[in-house]
Order: structure tokens, then C-alpha cells, then sequence
């Protein structure tokens, strides 16, 4: 069975400050580019895993409705959760276990969006 989830945008407002937040949230560099009048600064990837990026665009309006993008987060989401309010972010819905699946949690990220973490443990 293929993966569904090949990439996401997520939308921003201010892509400097964005890029700050989820560089310092997830302890990784991000790499800008552009496409058209779209800006953009992509997660580290592998050919073959999904990945995705940040879009500051004039069709790009970051929300806390609509899907829910969920992140890797690590072996223990704890570590990357602990981090999003010191990077101007805020935790929505602390580390909750869901059975056998592992666990998530929900962070308003600083453009506004509503944004999840799984781990496993």
C-alpha cells in the first residue's frame, strides 16, 4: 500500500517568523524557495517520504478551521510540544494517549494555524 500524504503546505503570514518558530519547534533548518509569487521554506526531506513546507502567498491564509496537518514528533512529541510556547506558539491540547496509535497534540502555531504532533510513545 502507497503512502496517501505526499506533501502540505502550510499556510503563513509572516514566512521569517514562521520559519523562526518551526525551525526552533522541531530543532531542524529550513530551506527557502520560490515558485511564482508564492515564498516558501521546505522541511528537510528524503526522496520518497512525505514532507511539505511553509507558503506565505497571496492564495495562502493560515487558519485554526479546516484540516489538520499532523507532524512527526519524534520518538516523543513531548520534546517539540515543549518548545512551541517558548517559540511564540501555544499548546491547545496537551500529549493525550490514543490507544495502540501513540499519542498527539494540538498547537496554535504563530500565523494562526491549528497544527497536531504524533509519536508513538
Amino acid at each position: 500500500m502507497q503512502n496517501r500524504v505526499v506533501w502540505f503546505d502550510i499556510a503563513v503570514s509572516d514566512l521569517e517568523r514562521a520559519k523562526k518558530f518551526y525551525s526552533k519547534v522541531f530543532d531542524v533548518e529550513l530551506i527557502d524557495n520560490e515558485m511564482g509569487p508564492n515564498k516558501m521554506s521546505m522541511f528537510p526531506f528524503e526522496p520518497g517520504m512525505a514532507s511539505g513546507c511553509l507558503v506565505q502567498g497571496p492564495d495562502y491564509k493560515p487558519s485554526a478551521e479546516g484540516a489538520t496537518v499532523y507532524l512527526n514528533g519524534g520518538d516523543d512529541l513531548s520534546v517539540p510540544l515543549s518548545r512551541v510556547e517558548e517559540a511564540g506558539g501555544k499548546v491547545l491540547l496537551d500529549k493525550m494517549s490514543i490507544g495502540e496509535y501513540g499519542f498527539i497534540a494540538y498547537f496554535l502555531d504563530t500565523e494562526g494555524n491549528k497544527v497536531a504532533l504524533h509519536s508513538m510513545s
